[in-house]
Formats: C-alpha cells, sequence, structure tokens
C-alpha cells in the first residue's frame, strides 16, 4: 500500500444520515508536498468527507489509508495523534488564554511537578517566528485579529507533527494581505513534504495557490485534475454538473426611475459610536447597494435600520410618518427584515428544526399570545422550503446538519414568512457555492421586481454591480456618495471608496 509520493488514500467513501446519502462511493488521494482543493457546491459532501477522515464521523464504507497504512481515527484528537489536523474557518481555540497556552495546552513543558511558563513561553516564541509571526504570546489570544488567530492555529496544529494539514475556508474572513501571507505560509509546508487539503469558495485562490483539484457533487466523487489542465468553465460546469450560465441569466437589474413610492427615509442619522450624517432614501422595487470597505458603516447601517444598534441623533421616516426603531420587533412591526452578517452567531437557531427556524420571526411578530399552529407552521414551511428549492430530509431535520448555503435559504425563508416591505440582506452569498449565490441573486432580483424595496450589502463588488438599481457609496462611517444606472461600475465604485469626498 505504499506507493511513492502518495501520503493519503480514502476509497469507496460512503456515508448516509438515515435516508439522505452525504457520501456516495467517493475516492481522494493527497501526495506529499501537495496543497489539494477539495470543491463542490454546498451540501457536496465536502465537510462529510473531512469529518470522516477526522474522526468526527465514523467510518462505516470505505477505506482510509495515511502513508500505506490503514487508519481508523475516532475522534479528532485520535486523528491528530496520527498527523491529521484540521484548521477552520472559525478557529477552534480558547480565546481567554494565552497564544502560548494554546500552542501547547496539554503539551506544557514541566519541571519540578509544574508548568515551567519562561520555557514555554520561549518555545512559543520560536514556533511562531517559523510562520513569520512576531507577537506577546504572553497575551491572551482575543487580542489578536482573526489572520493572525489562523496562523496560530496552523503553527499549532503544525507542531503536533502534522503530516496532513485541513484548511477548511481559512480565507473567509482575510484581507487580500493577510490572504497572501497564508499562501506564503501554506508553500513553504507544502516545500517541507506536507500534504495540505484546501477548502474554499474562491476560484481564484484555487488557481493560485493548489497543484490539484477534487470535485464532488451531491455526494458522488466527480473527478481529479491538475488545477493548471482545467479552466474555471470546466471546473464549474463539473461542480454544477452542466454548464454554467446561472449568473448570465439574472435579468438586467431596474433602473431607478422604474421603482416605487419612497417607503424608508434617513435623514442626518448618526449612531452611537457607529455611523455619521446619513442620509438615505430606499424606494419600493429597488435594490439599494451599501458599499465600501470593512468598518465603512454598512453592516452598522443595517443595525441602526433593524434597531440592533441605536439612533443618537437625525430621524427615520417611514412611508413619510416618522418612527422610532428602539429593538428588532419595531423594525418588524414596520416592516423590515434583517439577514445579518453572521448566519451561525446571529442567524440560524442549530439545534431548531427548519420549520422552527422558519417561522421565528413570524411567531415573534405575533406575539407569545398568539401561538402559530402546528399546521399552519408546516404549510409555511412548506411553501418557502418549494420555493427556494431547500435541499432538505424534511421540515423537522436541525437547521444545523444543513449545508451553509441551504442555511443561508432558511434565513432568507424566514423573514419573506413576515411580508416585509424591506429587506436587508448582508453578504447573504458569504462563503456559499457559486450555483447557491446565483439563486440568491436571482431572489432577490425577483423580490425588487415584484415591489419590494432590499438594501444589499457584499464585499464582491461584481455581485454589487450586476444587483443593485443604485448603490450608497460608505467610507470611514459616512456615505460619500450615491450611485445610480450607468454611473454604478466597478471603477466608479473603487474610485469613491479609495478617495471620495463626503457627500
Amino acid at each position: 500500500m505504499g506507493e511513492k509520493g502518495v501520503l493519503l488514500r480514502m476509497e469507496h467513501i460512503s456515508k448516509s444520515f438515515g435516508v439522505v446519502k452525504a457520501l456516495i462511493d467517493v475516492q481522494f488521494q493527497l501526495e506529499r508536498g501537495e496543497i489539494h482543493a477539495l470543491l463542490g457546491e454546498n451540501g457536496a459532501g465536502k465537510t462529510t468527507l473531512i469529518k470522516v477522515l477526522t474522526g468526527v464521523e465514523e467510518l462505516v464504507e470505505g477505506l482510509v489509508y495515511l502513508e500505506g497504512q490503514e487508519i481508523h481515527p475516532n475522534s479528532p484528537e485520535e486523528a491528530q495523534k496520527i498527523g491529521i489536523s484540521t484548521v477552520y474557518q472559525e478557529v477552534n481555540l480558547c480565546p481567554n488564554l494565552s497564544v502560548a497556552e494554546n500552542l501547547y495546552i496539554g503539551r506544557e513543558i514541566i519541571k519540578r511537578g509544574r508548568i515551567d511558563w519562561d520555557s514555554t513561553n520561549r518555545k512559543a516564541v520560536e514556533l511562531l517566528k517559523r510562520f513569520d509571526l512576531n507577537i506577546d504570546v504572553t497575551r491572551n489570544l482575543d487580542n489578536y485579529s482573526v489572520a493572525v488567530q489562523q496562523m496560530i492555529a496552523i503553527a499549532r496544529a503544525c507542531d503536533i507533527s502534522a503530516k496532513v494539514l485541513i484548511l477548511d475556508e481559512p480565507t473567509s474572513c482575510l484581507s487580500v494581505t493577510e490572504v497572501a501571507n497564508l499562501f506564503s505560509i501554506m508553500k513553504k509546508l507544502k516545500a517541507q513534504g506536507m500534504g495540505i487539503i484546501f477548502v474554499t469558495h474562491f476560484l481564484e485562490q484555487v488557481y493560485e495557490v493548489t497543484d490539484k483539484i477534487t470535485v464532488l457533487r451531491n455526494g458522488e466523487f466527480v473527478g481529479t485534475y491538475e488545477t493548471g489542465n482545467l479552466s474555471r468553465i470546466e471546473l464549474v460546469s463539473r461542480m454544477l454538473g452542466k454548464d454554467y450560465t446561472a449568473l448570465n441569466e439574472i435579468a438586467a437589474k431596474e433602473e431607478s426611475s422604474h421603482t416605487g413610492d419612497l417607503f424608508l427615509e434617513m435623514r442626518d442619522v448618526s449612531g452611537i459610536g457607529t455611523i455619521r450624517d446619513m442620509d438615505l432614501s430606499i424606494h419600493r422595487g429597488e435594490v439599494m447597494g451599501l458599499s465600501g470597505l470593512l468598518g465603512s458603516g454598512r453592516s452598522e447601517t443595517a443595525k441602526l435600520i433593524f434597531g440592533i444598534d441605536r439612533m443618537q441623533k437625525g430621524e427615520m421616516r417611514i412611508h413619510g410618518k416618522k418612527v422610532q426603531i428602539r429593538n428588532a420587533l419595531d423594525a418588524i412591526c414596520n416592516g423590515i427584515g434583517f439577514c445579518p452578517e453572521d448566519r451561525k452567531a446571529a442567524g440560524i437557531i442549530g439545534d431548531l428544526s427548519i420549520r422552527d427556524n422558519i417561522i421565528l420571526a413570524l411567531q415573534t411578530k405575533h406575539g407569545i399570545f398568539h401561538t402559530i399552529s402546528r399546521q399552519k407552521a408546516k404549510q409555511i414551511a412548506d411553501e418557502y422550503i418549494k420555493k427556494l428549492e431547500i435541499k432538505t430530509s424534511g421540515l423537522d431535520q436541525k437547521i444545523k446538519n444543513l449545508s451553509g448555503g441551504n442555511q443561508q435559504k432558511v434565513i432568507l425563508a424566514r423573514w419573506l414568512a413576515t411580508n416585509p416591505d424591506l429587506l436587508i440582506l448582508d453578504e447573504p452569498t458569504r462563503g456559499i457555492d457559486i450555483g447557491t449565490k446565483a439563486e440568491i441573486q436571482k431572489i432577490l432580483m425577483k423580490l425588487a421586481s415584484q415591489g419590494m424595496a432590499v438594501i444589499f450589502i457584499s464585499s464582491e463588488i461584481d455581485e454589487m454591480i450586476r444587483c443593485c438599481s443604485c448603490m450608497a457609496i460608505l467610507k470611514d462611517m459616512r456615505k460619500v456618495t450615491e450611485l445610480r444606472g450607468d454611473e454604478i461600475s466597478e471603477q466608479s465604485v473603487m474610485d469613491h471608496i479609495a478617495g471620495g469626498s463626503i457627500a
């Protein structure tokens, strides 16, 4: 079983959860000194395959070999001991402990029956130097950025004699500079003979850093390809199982002249420690984009409109009438829905069913004394599962067991069930596959064409240009300018973000 160069091999892997077949006869092979992308739409089976490999899920059907030896890890700890480490998008370390403690927890240097912190801290400093990190290892982990925390997690994984390093969506929250630094480290580890499995939704990053690509679709193995020999169009076609035209098929955005009545108006609005002197008008049938860099005030504007953040001065009008939105219930009762940026932390309730997640906002709107019947809840959930094509084994399936894209659709269904006049979508397509991304873009365009007002926030400028009929450019918590119709282009947006003066 010891082929030259082969580090990890998975053969005929199948996995079912009840009647749902998550993996069907999947193959995967990783060479030494290779960066190998594992790609597929949400629900393709990537996460399940990783969980089987790392002992989170039991290996029932199939065989796994590491360096030619058959392995059966029953937990992530067992997998780590034999050389398989995983670094997730959400860093799985202890923020209330020091950097050194996180690096060596359970492996501290002991002298005379006590932890030798001086030696442990020195060892931590030396380890991080290998990853170009020069930081104070005695400070708590939560003092550092997500990018630094990820590098610390990678350093820890490598120090535990990792042979296989799995990076699961590591770049979702990183800047361009931080991504470049991560790729530099990945290439160093590759040169040292480590095998790296790279899971991402950013196709340009796949072509920048990987050697091979394995594609899964609907739980099945599609193929393994040399990255340099597979065009992007061919890759997307294999991921979707068809020629990909979904994004190009999105209907042309409505011009601002076609929009309806004024729904929401903000005049000289400032929040407590957030946006300043904001003037903004949202009409029915309009997709208003909020564009700018992180920290520009995009999410802060959304949170203030929805009552999560408090208004310090100015006024807000709905249908021309002055309103005070002090909390989410006020917003819901005024016809506003909000899909938050972090769907896991602020959107889904993981242990509740899909049905209960869908009716949550509507039940809040009705009040605790007007409980939605189980039959009515089923009817509502069935309607939106069908409308939004949510892939699920049933209404009672826990939402945490859905793919990211399907979780996002459930949150969208939750707000559509309240029949809102204004729907705020903050990064609704982040971290989801290209097919589901196109579906969500089509949905928001359709909602606007039916007269709903939409506020759309995305870090991807091409997505904003494709979907928005008007766009407010934000910088340093203020609105710089507003673009409409033909004024919206990548160049004009970038110019205003980079150096525009306050409008």
